[in-house]
């Protein structure tokens, strides 16, 4: 995917990104910390960290398409290297998604009325909840850098800090 619409498919790709990204990292600590919300989430949660997951490399490759196509310097390449570690990421964030999702649904009724969590002892929850939180932090403060570095690249030299004749 290199244009869309006459536009470069980057700068519209990233913002699904920019988006989803954080938004299921937040979900996923939710849904890890607290089982209700995990139930209540359902199979949103695994959905939404899959077409997450899906936007990383597709804007990747649209970014890359951008790069060849633009005259690249140092900020350029800076963006491109941090972009280039999301991936991971973004798959941390899915696969735990789907475990969250998993261990929330409710055994089959031998134990009872609705049956009970999967994931009933505190252990288990313990190490799915930090692992959740640790690469929730670190998906968030990824699209954080990255984003940074992209607008540093796009808007170094790309705007007068004095008024340029407009009226206000």
């Amino acid at each position: 995917m290199t244009l869309i619409n006459g536009l470069p498919a980057h700068v519209l790709l990233v913002h699904v990104v920019v988006v989803l990204v954080p938004l299921v990292a937040l979900a996923l600590v939710a849904a890890a910390l607290w089982p209700r919300a995990a139930r209540r989430l359902g199979i949103l949660l695994p959905a939404l960290a899959l077409v997450a997951l899906v936007s990383v490399p597709l804007t990747t490759q649209a970014g890359e398409w951008l790069e060849r196509h633009v005259d690249g310097g140092a900020l350029v390449r800076r963006h491109a290297e941090l972009g280039d570690g999301l991936l991971p990421w973004a798959f941390g964030l899915f696969v735990l998604a789907a475990v969250v999702w998993w261990a929330a649904r409710p055994v089959p009724a031998e134990s009872g009325p609705g049956g009970r969590a999967r994931w009933s002892t505190l252990p288990v929850r313990i190490v799915v909840g930090v692992l959740s939180l640790a690469v929730a932090a670190g998906a968030i403060v990824d699209v954080y850098r990255i984003g940074d570095s992209g607008a540093k690249a796009a808007w170094h030299d790309a705007y007068s800090k004095k008024v340029t004749g407009h009226d206000s």
